[in-house]
């Protein structure tokens, strides 16, 4: 797929110079061009597990490129005269963290707790979003009216409002264990008053930038960075201290019980941080962002 986009690239630049304009004398000019696409990328997370040498969710310093994973899309919108638009788009991926990461980068005490405290965890993320694109250069300049060409290539902004749905698993004998259920952290517990469940689909607010190239009048590509903030510090479903694992006999029996003891507490050293010892931070939530490559068409342009 990537070499696919980036042969349209330099097919882009044998385009005739007649063509190299957004608004083509052989096309029927439109102040409102409706767009459809898809895009292929990666996506991460910023949360309490993995991270680089123990910083801990201090945005993207912290981010572990191992821990990318695939993400898709597909988008539908409008676009007003080069300047800005709207669009719906529908993502799909994956992210993951793991405190084994940090292995080999022991070098502080803080990577070494977070290397001991010894949790993973992976979530498929689906999300639905409403985004605003603008793009300065078509908003300072009026291209239209100008003697030169306008630019094949225009970096743009972009802001809106997600909901997204996500699901975070840890590994456990080989096979992988929904978290949200065992309520690692006491969540909806009487003991813990102050710890409410969350939910698996919130809103979110997603932002980022990117840089638009028109190979034609037809077919343009993109190359963007959207990164989400949250309003939940559980999509790793770590957050705050470790509980009294004894209260879980109180509310789960057989297999579920014997997972929650297990998963809310994998120290390496015998459990060191005993009941309410350091599991999470939640002085900030978490986050996640992608980077995608996108293809899109113009729908409403047409040839006379």
């Amino acid at each position: 797929m990537i070499r696919f986009l980036v042969s349209l690239a330099l097919l882009g630049f044998l385009v005739p110079k007649s063509h190299a304009q957004f608004f083509d004398e052989d096309y029927i000019i439109t102040d409102v061009v409706m767009e459809a696409g898809a895009s292929i990328g990666s996506m991460g997370c910023l949360t309490d597990l993995g991270g680089n040498e123990g910083i801990g969710k201090k945005f993207l310093k912290d981010f572990n490129m191992g821990n990318s994973q695939l993400a898709t899309g597909i988008y539908f919108g409008a676009l007003y005269k080069k300047m800005g638009g709207l669009r719906l788009e529908a993502t799909f991926g994956k992210v993951s963290g793991s405190d084994d990461v940090l292995s080999d980068v022991l070098s502080t005490d803080i990577a070494k707790a977070r290397y001991n405290r010894g949790l993973n965890f992976r979530s498929k993320i689906t999300e639905f979003s409403l985004l605003a694109e603008v793009h300065p250069l078509f908003i300072i300049f009026d291209w239209e009216n100008s003697d030169v060409a306008p630019p094949r290539f225009s970096p743009y902004l972009l802001g809106g409002i997600g909901y997204f749905s996500f699901n975070p698993q840890a590994e456990l004998n080989g096979k992988y264990i929904d978290l949200q259920p065992l309520r690692t952290e006491g969540q909806g517990f009487k003991e813990y008053p102050d710890r409410l469940p969350y939910k698996l689909s919130q809103f979110n607010i997603p932002f980022g930038g990117g840089v638009r190239f028109d190979i034609s009048p037809l077919i343009y590509v993109k190359g963007e960075l959207v990164y989400r903030k949250l309003n939940t510090d559980y999509l790793d479903d770590v957050s705050s201290s470790y509980i009294d694992p004894s209260v879980y006999e109180s509310y789960f029996s057989g297999t579920k019980l014997q997972n929650a003891i297990i998963l809310n507490n994998r120290e390496r050293n015998e459990q060191v941080s005993g009941v309410d010892g350091k599991r999470g931070s939640a002085a900030e939530n978490d986050s996640y962002f992608s980077f995608n490559l996108k293809l899109g068409i113009n729908l409403k342009q047409r040839m006379y």
